[in-house]
């Protein structure tokens, strides 16, 4: 479950983590009580607005609306009334939001922590998530923050380091200081940084995060070590041991039919093709979006009902992949193992009733436990379903509707 940068702040700094301080705001006049509050207890001058979306690249990205920059400085109170007045409500398009961007409902009002000083201000790049290959989290740290970490790792690699972390013992005090080391610190900044990553990796372990992205972590001109920005990922498996952090949820930003399928209990993931498909399994999901591909079609989606499809989520499933406009057909595979093959036919057909006309065609192909039974029942139901058996026998039906 993915998070704002203002409720991943608010977690880093609740384990210690030291983070630039700021105060979230939906509306201008909202924005600038923040701002003079946050003048009050920083002494701040100048603020940064910032875009509060679910995608990164914010300060990149611009406002369709105004041509705002979803990331701005404004060096007064007032200027901060107007540009998060530019910012609210418009759509923020970046490079991962694609070109229909994201709605702005908030905006995070933070104090400027770039202020002079002996030393000009250094930012670096942090990260802890799980290396699956090693079954271990590993801490990834850089010199060059503020960068995307892809374009760090494929033009200089050697700039990424990497620290991994037995999860039996916990990140070792001397591990710490090997990452501040090779970030070029010393002094009291690489005292900071030190606690800085001690206290980052609790937090990651503590919420049963998926990954914690820091870019970037800044280095004051007086040495103090501060989250400028924060991505946090919380594992969806563990959220039933944080209640609290479940409530942090945004379904704003998320998918609509993505999340009503997640009501229905479905796993759904929209994409940009022609065909749709049900199908009973992860793995068989991703076999079947390649049959899709190769009889000529596109997936229009990810949707796995699991193992005991039944008529209730097979019409949750109709009804989900029916609102996408862009499908022109619908390849429901299913491998009777758990679930017996001809009460999915029957489920197929009570669902079809329910739901009234479907404008589509739609393919069934039935495998496993009873099989044959179930293929007969779609076959003498009179509907507008056709049944297969192999695959390739659903790969050539696929290719019949879309040539018509």
């Amino acid at each position: 479950m993915n998070i704002h940068e203002y409720q991943a702040k608010e977690i880093l700094k609740k384990y210690g983590v030291a983070v630039q301080g700021g105060i979230v705001a939906d509306t201008p006049d909202r924005a600038v009580a923040a701002a003079k509050e946050l003048a009050s207890e920083t002494g701040t001058k100048w603020f940064v607005v910032k875009s509060q979306i679910h995608a990164g690249g914010r300060g990149k990205g611009s406002i369709k609306e105004t041509g705002s920059k979803g990331v701005v400085l404004a060096k007064s109170v007032d200027e901060v009334f107007d540009k998060s007045k530019a910012i609210l409500g418009g759509t923020l398009v970046t490079h991962q939001t694609g070109p229909t961007g994201k709605k702005v409902n908030k905006v995070l009002i933070a104090e400027d922590v770039y202020y002079p000083g002996e030393s000009q201000p250094k930012e670096y790049y942090m990260s802890i998530l799980l290396d699956r290959s090693k079954s271990k989290p590993v801490i990834m740290a850089s010199t060059e923050g503020g960068m995307n970490i892809e374009d760090v790792a494929a033009a200089t690699p050697e700039k990424i380091i990497k620290e991994w972390v037995d999860p039996a013992i916990g990140l070792q005090p001397f591990q710490a200081r090997k990452v501040a080391f090779a970030l070029g610190l010393e002094g009291n900044a690489f005292k900071e940084m030190v606690k800085f990553i001690h206290a980052l990796y609790g937090a990651y372990i503590a919420i049963d995060a998926s990954m914690f992205e820091i870019n970037p972590v800044l280095k004051t001109s007086d040495n103090k070590i501060l989250a400028v920005d924060g991505k946090v990922n919380l594992d969806d498996n563990a959220l039933f041991r944080h209640k609290e952090l479940a409530e942090l949820r945004d379904i704003t930003e998320e998918d609509p039919l993505e999340v009503e399928a997640g009501k229905s209990g479905l796993n759904y993931v929209k994409l940009d093709g022609n065909v749709g498909c049900m199908v009973n399994g992860a793995g068989l999901a991703m076999a079947t979006m390649d049959i899709i591909k190769l009889s000529g079609g596109e997936p229009a989606n990810f949707l796995d009902v699991g193992g005991g499809a039944n008529a209730e989520t097979v019409e949750a499933g109709f009804r989900i992949i029916l609102k996408d406009p862009n499908v022109k057909a619908i390849l429901i595979n299913i491998f009777g193992g758990i679930v017996r093959c001809d009460r999915v036919a029957s489920g197929v057909v009570e669902a079809y009733k329910k739901v009234g006309n479907i404008p589509v065609p739609i393919i069934v192909r039935l495998q496993g436990t009873n099989a044959e039974e179930g293929a007969k029942i779609i076959q003498q139901s009179g509907l507008k379903v056709f049944s297969a058996i192999m695959l390739k026998e659903a790969a050539e039906k696929i290719a019949q509707v879309l040539a018509k």
